[in-house]
């Protein structure tokens, strides 16, 4: 059962430049199904009832935002503090939201690049953490076969699967712990590992495999995919 008097907001970083994806403009702005890429993403979290807010963090010289249309919920909130990491934009997207999200307040970090997540997914994962004492993330069991390389490209090892995940988000948090786990944390690469930093142990909430993040042009066509398999009421 949800606590009522708790905030739910979710806060998706955007001021990347997505340079592994060798465009010509940020990844979150590419097209798909003719709207930028994290225009889905938007979409599905402003489907989620429980979102309080939805606020995105893009950078302070970003000239692209205002060149589309977007979703007209009043709950959508830009913030122009975005940082040169992920973990920089996090946290100033946090300080921006001081003054209005409390302490005891969920925040619920989703990467912007992640456009096929399910609401009924961020719902449950919701209603799974609400009385959590540290919080957690959505994440998949690792099945493949893992390896190892060594310097020349070879198999250094087999590594057993057992036990792993592969962490997805949203990574979701209470806001004064996880402003003071970013704070204090050096060379993270997501909310859970500076939850982790602090000796705390994050939950995992079974994801789904749908839920990837684009970081390649290929993932593009499998993301449009996914999208219009769920339009058509096939997926």
């Amino acid at each position: 059962m949800i606590d009522l008097q708790t905030g739910f907001f979710a806060l998706v970083p955007a001021a990347g430049s997505g340079s592994r994806f060798g465009a010509p403009s940020p990844k979150q702005y590419l097209p798909l199904l003719g709207r930028p890429l994290i225009a889905h993403t938007l979409d599905a979290l402003l489907a989620v009832p429980r979102l309080a807010r939805v606020a995105v963090v893009i950078a302070p010289d970003d000239e692209l935002w205002a060149s589309f249309a977007w979703p007209e919920d009043p709950r959508l909130l830009v913030l122009r503090c975005g940082g040169e990491s992920r973990a920089a934009s996090v946290a100033a997207g946090l300080e921006c939201l001081a003054g209005e999200v409390g302490s005891g307040d969920w925040v619920l970090v989703h990467d912007a690049a992640r456009p096929c997540i399910a609401p009924q997914s961020v719902m449950q994962m919701i209603e799974t953490l609400a009385h959590d004492p540290v919080g957690g993330l959505l994440a998949v069991p690792v099945a493949d076969t893992l390896k190892r390389a060594d310097g020349e490209g070879r198999v250094a090892a087999t590594v057993a699967r057992e036990g792993l995940w592969q962490a997805q988000t949203p990574q979701m948090f209470r806001f004064g712990l996880l402003r003071r786990a970013l704070a204090e944390a050096q060379g993270v690469t997501d909310e859970a590992g500076a939850i982790e930093a602090m000796g705390l142990k994050p939950f995992l909430v079974p994801g789904d495999a749908s839920n990837f993040k684009v970081t390649y042009p290929q993932d593009l066509a499998l993301a449009e995919r996914i999208l219009l398999a769920r339009e058509k009421g096939t997926q």
